[in-house]
């Protein structure tokens, strides 16, 4: 799976460090869209001497090549999603989750027909997960 990483980051020219391949490990291994602080903390029980400024420097550079993607769904706070196909996004207002959801836009076409360059796409939606909905059926039955 690394190679896959080393490949990726040469290609957008930046430098192959071990704190860049196991961001974009990590982020490829858990499509929870974690937050920049689940990110260091998880990274740090495996490598103790991970500062929190490396993590986010990291982040940053990663977003500014278009390696990953800043999820601002939630005013609270910036999370991260390393999935490169078109998808949305569905925010739990109740748990925080965020999930992936596929729902092909209609209109992309005609956008691109137009002669744009489409550079990104959110869309997001918000609202109770099944898992939610069900613990609160469960909980009124």
């Amino acid at each position: 799976m690394y190679e896959t990483f080393v490949h990726l980051l040469k290609k957008h020219d930046l430098k192959v460090t071990p704190q860049r391949l196991e961001i974009l490990n990590f982020l490829a291994s858990h499509p929870t869209h974690p937050t920049a602080d689940e990110i260091y903390k998880q990274l740090k029980q495996n490598n103790p001497s991970l500062s929190k400024t490396t993590v986010y420097n990291s982040i940053d550079v990663l977003n500014k090549q278009g390696l990953l993607t800043i999820l601002t769904i939630s005013s609270k706070e910036q999370r991260y999603d390393f999935t490169h196909t078109p998808h949305q996004h569905f925010l739990c207002t109740r748990c925080g989750n965020i999930i992936d959801i596929n729902i092909k836009c209609p209109q992309l076409g005609k956008v691109i027909d137009g002669g744009h360059k489409i550079e990104e796409v959110h869309g997001y939606f918000k609202g109770i997960c099944k898992t939610c909905a069900e613990k609160r059926k469960e909980k009124n039955a």
